[in-house]
């Protein structure tokens, strides 16, 4: 399991621009988590890589996040890593009792969620603050689609300060802010 050959991997099944860079958010909001709690860069790094790397060909569940787990199995992916990625999907009920499994849930729609607010702003990511999206997570028409109830959730089993969590993932991102198309 390394970076080239699952970015490869990634390229193989996500064809569109925004879930190969929505890919590339999560990866660096996970390796900075990696940092952070003690985990494996390189692993936890890959795990937000690949996450929702099936869901163009997959849709709805369980086909995601199912048939990408039996794809990464057929790569030689271990157990413990599909099910991480299988309990980012609530709907699975795959207890997320990994350090992990929670930063990789906790990450998913609040990245999302942050390069849509920094999208909206001149400055993009080099203004965007925790207090900024905390108001437009208070808009529910802005980024409709996104759960603020999964935020929400994310925060509460990564039990993290929501403030302290959402600069934590603008500022993991900002680092890559140019393949972000920044």
């Amino acid at each position: 399991m390394n970076r080239d050959e699952s970015l490869a991997l990634l390229h193989e099944y996500t064809k569109t621009d925004s879930l190969r860079k929505h890919a590339l958010a999560v990866e660096a909001a996970m390796r900075a988590y990696a940092r952070k709690l003690g985990g494996d860069e390189e692993t936890w790094g890959i795990a937000g890589l690949l996450h929702d790397f099936d869901y163009e060909q997959n849709q709805t569940v369980p086909d995601h996040p199912t048939k990408g787990s039996e794809i990464l199995a057929s790569r030689g992916y271990p157990e413990d890593f599909r099910r991480a990625i299988m309990s980012h999907v609530p709907q699975m009920n795959v207890p997320r009792d990994t350090p992990m499994a929670k930063a990789l849930f906790a990450c998913d729609e609040l990245s999302g969620f942050i390069v849509a607010c920094a999208l909206v702003r001149p400055g993009r990511l080099t203004d965007l603050t925790a207090s900024s999206v905390k108001k437009k997570l208070k808009d529910k028409a802005f980024a409709r689609t996104v759960s603020r109830e999964d935020i929400q959730s994310g925060i509460d089993e990564l039990q993290v300060n929501p403030d302290e969590h959402i600069q934590f993932i603008i500022d993991a991102l900002e680092p890559i802010s140019a393949e972000l198309g920044f």
